[in-house]
């Protein structure tokens, strides 16, 4: 490889950022191609100049499939823009491409789809649902800073190199499954404080006495013991028997009407 600089640190902040159009050019055929190659064009008509043939081919390459997450696709575009300044093979390149972009893929999932954005949506709801304008500043701050967060990821890619092909493969299992544990973990704490469940009716016992179904038994013997057996139902019924989200979301709907109507919650 050769030790040619073309790109300045603007280069590849600017690159940083035109990932944000990365799905842009959507489509089932190659899926993020079209706005990949968007993205990078700037940066490869700087490192190939006037060469033709060359720009050509790191486009054509570029403009095969690749489906992978948004957030952390700057960090493969630095890398592979390393490599290109460096004169590696098409090969390498492209081979260096579709090896990293479903590792990159599943750590993106699992950071942020599946343990960042839901807990910071559940701490905002939980803010907002008080009338405090503190969760959505909350939530709009977090997504201000995960795009600033793309330049970074950018910059991390191109300076590291080949270096971080060892990184990525050794531990992307690792990182995926801490943060989807975490992320479960917090959900799963949050399930006692949004899903509410409360019986109405009430026993008679000995003397006329009135004892609420829900306060002096439930609530004393297994505290939210309601709310965990609907959400393990829920999550049986979505994992084991394959029924729709949007089924079951109907279904609570209307059996929540008529368990109203009869006075039983």
């Amino acid at each position: 490889m050769l030790e040619s600089k073309k790109l300045s640190k603007k280069d590849i902040t600017i690159l940083g950022m035109r990932t944000s159009f990365l799905q842009a050019s959507f489509n089932y055929e190659r899926m993020q191609a079209c706005g990949f190659t968007w993205a990078m064009l700037p940066a490869l008509k700087k490192i190939y100049g006037d060469d033709k043939e060359k720009l050509s081919a790191a486009m054509t390459d570029n403009l095969e499939f690749i489906n992978t997450h948004p957030n952390l696709v700057g960090f493969l575009m630095g890398l592979m823009m390393s490599l290109e300044e460096g004169g590696a093979s098409r090969e390498t390149i492209k081979g260096l491409k579709l090896a990293l972009f479903g590792p990159i893929a599943g750590i993106g999932d699992a950071i942020f789809w599946f343990t960042l954005l839901p807990i910071v949506a559940g701490i905002s709801c939980s803010f907002a649902a008080q009338g405090s304008i503190v969760g959505p500043i909350i939530f709009v701050a977090t997504y201000i800073v995960i795009w600033i967060l793309r330049i970074v990821w950018t910059h991390m890619g191109y300076n590291l190199g080949t270096k971080s092909i060892d990184i990525i493969t050794e531990n992307s299992d690792t990182i995926a499954n801490s943060a989807t544990i975490l992320g479960i973990t917090v959900i799963g704490a949050l399930i006692a404080s949004y899903v509410s469940i409360t019986l109405l009716p009430v026993i008679k016992v000995d003397g006329g006495i009135e004892v609420s179904l829900q306060t002096e038994f439930f609530d004393r013997i297994f505290p939210n013991f309601l709310p965990m057996v609907i959400t393990l139902l829920l999550f049986w019924l979505l994992k084991k028997k394959q029924i729709n989200p949007v089924i079951l979301i109907v279904s609570i709907i209307v059996i929540s009407i008529f368990c109203s109507w009869i006075g039983l919650l």
